[in-house]
């Protein structure tokens, strides 16, 4: 098993090129069952959850072809004969319960695990079951899996109580075939949920209103191949953001979506940073001291959830005290006993963390225990004296692609070692 060793204390400078975005690759890749014929997604990034959800596919039957190092991935479903996802696969990557509305809509039923629960909290998917239910689809559960059944299905108006990003994605995939129009109200607005529709699209779907609170879906009866370039990933620019301006750096990171990062470029503004969009990126200067902010995450445009942990780290070597509130997910401040242990000083309140900023943190072994939190550690490490060890750094590499080697690049002394 890998572990990350950091020796802090170095200005981050240089440029940084964003990769794509896990959380739009994820999407594509279920809409390839959609549709007979070669599928062409550029910009993957090489991510363990991608390399999962190819496994995924490759068990149902899916023929895939991948080159890493152009980052050009192939799918073509012509011959799937297993519309299911095991609990082996559903349960390292909640993600694939998105093959759930595609298999439904063209191969009329899928078999898929629940996937309970995760270190951030639990995540159910009673808002995709309902809304396949209205759309005329047959459901039962039983010893852990779901089993949904539709000859066909039908549009149909569908409120989600809470707005969900892959419930969003999976009744949209789900209803691109069926009959009539379906409206999906209180629909998420992320970005990934714009790329998704857009591929679709261009698929030759009929959808209206991905990016607004209301997507309308007029069910077509067959799409085409479709060959596009996946998003930079807005988490990972975040991050490097972040990192520039915790360390104090003059960075500048290469497509980077800044209009998506609307309110992380406010916070880190608030913060004392400067951000600076120009030609072919967006320039982020650190100052000091960092001065203390408060953060409240929402779904998009609110702060995103997945930048928290990450600004929980700069927080804690600002100056003054920082309330972050965590509205998102329930258990979302696990990285926050890993920061104490290099001399954080963090009060957990419920929801809310209050951070006092304090003017140095040391290096210390660290175990991380979701993905953003790994980051979240990674950069304490980058501004801490003298050597700090993350361990279980394979939830790192769910998201981030080569982050080492990027950070590296920027003059971080960084390395990824044998444990």
């Amino acid at each position: 098993m890998d572990k990350i060793v950091i020796e802090g204390g170095n200005r981050l400078v240089g440029e940084v090129t964003v990769s794509g975005a896990k959380n739009a690759v994820l999407p594509l890749m279920a809409a390839s069952l959609l549709v007979d014929g070669w599928n062409t997604f550029s910009n993957v990034p090489r991510l363990r959850d991608i390399e999962t959800f190819k496994v995924l596919l490759n068990h149902m039957g899916s023929e895939i072809s991948a080159d890493k190092k152009s980052g050009i991935l192939k799918i073509r479903t012509r011959d799937v004969k297993r519309p299911e996802a095991p609990y082996e696969m559903v349960k390292t990557m909640r993600a694939s319960v998105l093959v759930l509305g595609p298999l439904v809509s063209r191969f009329k039923r899928a078999r898929v695990s629940l996937p309970g629960g995760c270190a951030i909290g639990a995540r159910p998917i009673d808002l995709h079951l309902m809304g396949l239910k209205k759309m005329g689809a047959e459901v039962s559960i039983d010893h852990g899996y779901v089993t949904v059944s539709a000859e066909k299905l039908r549009g149909a108006k569908i409120y989600m109580d809470t707005t969900t990003v892959t419930g969003t994605e999976n009744l949209m995939l789900a209803a691109v075939h069926a009959e009539g129009t379906t409206v999906l109200e209180n629909a998420a607005l992320e970005p990934e949920v714009v790329c998704l529709a857009d591929a679709l699209n261009m698929m030759g779907a009929d959808i209206t209103g991905a990016g607004t609170e209301v997507i309308r879906i007029n069910g077509v009866r067959e799409l085409k191949p479709v060959d596009l370039r996946v998003i930079p990933d807005r988490i990972e620019a975040g991050t490097f953001m972040v990192a520039a301006a915790m360390t104090r750096g003059n960075v500048l990171i290469k497509d980077c979506p800044y209009g998506s990062l609307d309110s992380l470029n406010i916070k880190l503004r608030e913060a004392g940073a400067e951000v600076i969009e120009e030609e072919n990126g967006v320039r982020v200067i650190g100052d000091y001291p960092i001065r203390s902010i408060d953060i409240k995450t929402l779904p998009h445009p609110g702060f995103p959830t997945d930048m928290q942990a990450q600004m929980t780290a700069m927080m804690s070597i600002a100056s003054g005290l920082s309330v972050i509130k965590e509205t998102v997910f329930e258990n979302r401040f696990m990285h926050i006993g890993e920061l104490k242990r290099m001399g954080a000083d963090i009060t957990i309140d419920g929801r809310c963390a209050i951070v006092r900023g304090v003017k140095s943190l040391g290096g210390a072994p660290l175990m991380a225990t979701d993905l953003r939190a790994s980051a979240s550690l990674i950069l304490a490490g980058l501004v801490a004296e003298g050597k700090t060890e993350v361990s279980r750094i394979y939830h790192l590499d769910r998201g981030y692609e080569r982050i080492e080697e990027k950070l590296k690049g920027l003059g971080a002394r960084i390395e990824r070692v044998k444990e």
